[in-house]
């Protein structure tokens, strides 16, 4: 297995408890994004940089991402297509997206975007905060003590 990170919308935060856990569990963990990110030095620790673009990095991943691998994400069209290439999706806040869930989550998307299109809505979700975090870490180690 390896991990897979949409970084551009990734949270340091976030990308931090990543780095921890490639490491404790030695897996390969990738950061992709479309400008440059600093990691630790480690052997399990990398970063692709893709050109500046809408979608390249999601793009990226799912050319790259294969059965069982794990993308975290919050772009709900890359989690839809990762999954039904038999990969693992989790957020930055800890929401595991599954085949079960993931047609509801894009519809929903879907909606929203209606609604922010009309002025309806505005802005996106809260920042993120220490719950998030937790929710994130608990739900990591979750799947990688069930999946690694």
């Amino acid at each position: 297995m390896s991990i897979w990170v949409d970084a551009d919308a990734c949270p340091r935060v976030i990308r931090e408890i990543l780095f921890r856990a490639a490491v404790r569990v030695e897996l390969p963990l990738t950061l992709v994004a479309n400008h440059i990110l600093t990691v630790p030095a480690s052997e399990y620790i990398s970063c692709r940089q893709v050109p500046q673009g809408f979608d390249l990095a999601d793009d990226y991943i799912a050319q790259q991402v294969k059965e069982g691998d794990l993308v975290i994400t919050s772009d709900i069209p890359l989690a839809a297509e990762v999954i039904d290439k038999g990969a693992g999706v989790i957020s930055p806040r800890g929401e595991q997206f599954t085949r079960n869930n993931i047609r509801q989550r894009l519809n929903m998307r879907d909606f929203m975007e209606t609604m922010r299109s009309t002025g309806e809505v505005r802005g996106g979700p809260p920042a993120l905060n220490d719950r998030d975090k937790q929710t994130f870490a608990n739900a990591l180690d979750r799947y990688l003590a069930r999946h690694g």
